[in-house]
């Protein structure tokens, strides 16, 4: 898939690792009228302006498939060193951590501090976490800046992030407190899924975006 636009290329990223919900996210972004590009190419990823990394599936999978696709060291460069905005939308975001305990014990990317655990079980509790709930903003700017504070968005996993709070940006509720949101100066990520949460969906990714200076 190519740009649309070839004035605007290569300014959003839609990182291809074989294991996400690229479709759903592309047709968010075109509905929006981004210009983007799913690669997982070297050359595309160092000319990129800003980088969404989607998820649906298993923590050890995706990990493995970003090492064989080879380009977790070039994303870290351009991530880390450089400074380029990434935004991971939910597995997209567990990987972030520095652990799963997801099918065992896997290490990720290590990019903000923290581990990913399963979603603890209580009373009227089903996991996965499939469905709508409210979430709290820790923080408004930017992720949150277009949306109230306790607008509901759409959420399926069965796995959390778990870290220190300074990272969190915004939580929510289900049978107990879970992190909704987390942000590590350029580093953003959703455990909810944006292209499927409707308009409040659609103003978190152009939130992320006006952030980037991408308009």
């Amino acid at each position: 898939m190519g740009f649309k636009n070839a004035i605007n290329m290569k300014k959003i990223l839609l990182i291809d690792y074989k294991l996400g919900n690229h479709q759903s996210v592309a047709n968010t972004l075109t509905f929006l009228g981004y210009d983007f590009l799913i690669s997982n190419s070297p050359a595309d990823i160092k000319r990129a302006q800003a980088y969404i990394l989607p998820g649906v599936g298993a923590f050890p999978e995706a990990m493995k498939n970003l090492k064989a696709i080879g380009i977790v060291d070039v994303l870290a460069h351009e991530v880390i060193k450089r400074k380029k905005p990434i935004l991971g939308v939910c597995l997209g975001m567990q990987i972030l951590a520095n652990d799963s305990v997801e099918n065992g014990f896997h290490k990720g990317l290590g990019w903000v501090s923290g581990h990913v655990a399963k979603v603890p079980p209580g009373q009227e509790i089903r996991v996965p976490h499939v469905g709508w709930n409210n979430i709290h903003a820790v923080s408004k700017n930017p992720l949150f800046s277009r949306v109230s504070s306790n607008t509901n968005f759409y959420f399926d996993h069965s796995y959390h992030f778990v870290c220190n709070n300074k990272f969190v940006a915004a939580t929510f509720i289900y049978g107990h407190k879970m992190i909704a949101a987390i942000q590590k100066d350029n580093i953003f990520g959703v455990q909810f899924h944006p292209e499927k949460s409707q308009n409040n969906g659609l103003r978190i990714y152009r939130s992320f975006f006006n952030y980037c200076g991408i308009n």
